[in-house]
């Protein structure tokens, strides 16, 4: 018998080879290439001289567009970071780590579909009819019907989303399904690659929305070829710690509506609520008139959110001080000590810093760097910042403070939430014409603590 051909496939963006590699010459990575059997693909016409007919090619003036149908998913939060609702034929990939609410969300939204009579199939690959039943129960009742499905066989899922045509589906997860003619176990990178591409072509064809959950790494990206996230229309990921209530869900990729998006939820006993003002949310629990305090104002997507940020300055017992940065970049922390020492002169070289974003939030924006150095200075000095003061701007490597994006809309959720005072860019100042609270413009950082 003739040996069936393998070839071997990178794990983390599907670069193809036909031999195993150490390191993939695509993304750099080491250690991983699979092997994987080769998919026969079937021939659409047989042998012989026979000619494809092309697409003619169209003018871009005779293209029309219209406005996408959208369905509401009776979720705001989740509506918001969609774009405004499911787009009728869409794809979806939510991803995140086990347990953290991805099918509880998912749930959530079929059970405010169904009861506005929009058919809805709920296929899982992982749990029995009896545990998702026992899932919804605490979800509240279903006023609606919806259509369960346990399978992971992806030719009986086909033909039961043509024969019933729903105007959603749900696949619980990617991981789990599989194509019987791909001989390589559910999970790998040809099965993975095979059934999105399958599913694509019935959400296009059919004018099917539907919803893929994928499991993530260690690393935090979806499992499987990183070409799963490209052949998608949006990618969702949900994001938060499992001893924290509240989670986060971020569109990093969407084709219908903006991206870095983001929806605050809480997790309780009953399901996902809503976090419908989270800046009053993330700044429970502020100290008042403790140093190394200060609320600084960042913008996910188009929203503004107000947040603590937390420094602790202490000399060090170590050769070498120690850093820490939570929820914001650590090298970025690194540079902004850099810059209060060469600066202002004060020596950060021989003390221990500790930086946190209070809440749990993640954020990498620029306009953060002003809290973080004020909160190091005042962490140093002793000296508490007045807790009806707000600051944000982005500081430069000669210690300037440069202007951000959205001030405005940052000045007006700060005089929303009771703060008085707001430091700001010099730059940004100039332009924003009428303010409810005090605006104070800065150009670098000393004068920033001067005011301070």
């Amino acid at each position: 018998m003739a040996k069936s051909k393998t070839v071997y496939f990178c794990k983390e963006c599907g670069f193809e080879s036909g031999k195993w590699l150490g390191q993939c010459p695509g993304c750099k990575q080491w250690d991983s290439f699979v092997e994987e059997p080769v998919i026969k693909k079937s021939k659409s016409f047989s042998g012989g001289n026979v000619r494809l007919q092309a697409s003619e090619p169209t003018k871009l003036s005779n293209v029309t567009t219209s406005e996408d149908q959208r369905i509401q998913t009776g979720i705001e939060e989740f509506d918001r970071v969609l774009g405004g609702g499911i787009v009728i034929g869409s794809l979806v990939l939510v991803g995140g780590d086990p347990g953290i609410g991805k099918s509880t969300l998912l749930l959530q939204m079929c059970k405010n579909l169904v009861e506005k009579q929009h058919s809805i199939l709920y296929i899982s690959g992982e749990e029995s009819l009896k545990q998702i039943k026992m899932r919804a129960e605490r979800l509240g009742a279903f006023t609606g019907e919806l259509l369960l499905l346990s399978e992971t066989n992806l030719d009986i899922i086909e033909e039961t989303i043509k024969k019933l045509s729903p105007e959603v589906v749900i696949i619980d997860s990617i991981q789990t399904m599989y194509k019987e003619e791909i001989g390589s176990a559910p999970g790998s990178v040809s099965q993975v690659r095979e059934t999105t591409g399958t599913l694509m072509h019935l959400a296009k064809g059919l004018g099917v929305s539907i919803f893929i959950v994928g499991h993530v790494t260690k690393e935090g990206v979806v499992a499987g070829p990183r070409v799963l996230e490209h052949m998608v229309d949006t990618v969702l990921y949900f994001e938060g710690e499992n001893q924290a209530s509240y989670r986060i869900l971020r569109g990093v990729k969407n084709r219908f509506g903006s991206t870095n998006e983001i929806g605050v939820f809480e997790m309780r006993s009953s399901g996902l609520v809503e976090v419908l003002n989270p800046s009053e949310y993330m700044l429970q629990g502020k100290p008042e008139g403790e140093s190394g305090s200060i609320v600084a104002c960042s913008i996910e997507g188009t929203r503004p959110i107000l947040v603590e940020v937390q420094a602790l300055v202490c000399q060090t017992n170590f050769n070498m001080p120690r850093r820490t940065a939570a929820g914001t970049d650590y090298n970025r922390v690194n540079l902004l000590m850099a810059v209060i020492e060469k600066r202002l002169g004060i020596q950060m070289s021989s003390c221990d810093a500790y930086i946190n974003v209070a809440g749990g939030m993640k954020i990498n924006e620029p306009a953060l760097d002003l809290g973080i150095v004020i909160s190091l200075i005042s962490s140093y000095k002793n000296r508490a910042v007045d807790s009806k003061t707000i600051v944000f701007g982005e500081v430069g490597l000669t210690g300037e403070v440069r202007a951000v994006n959205q001030a405005e809309q940052r000045v007006i959720e700060a005089a929303k939430m009771g703060f008085e005072v707001c430091i700001l860019p010099q730059a940004n100042k100039e332009v924003i014409k009428d303010s409810k609270i005090k605006l104070v413009g800065v150009r670098n950082i000393r004068e920033a603590i001067n005011i301070i």
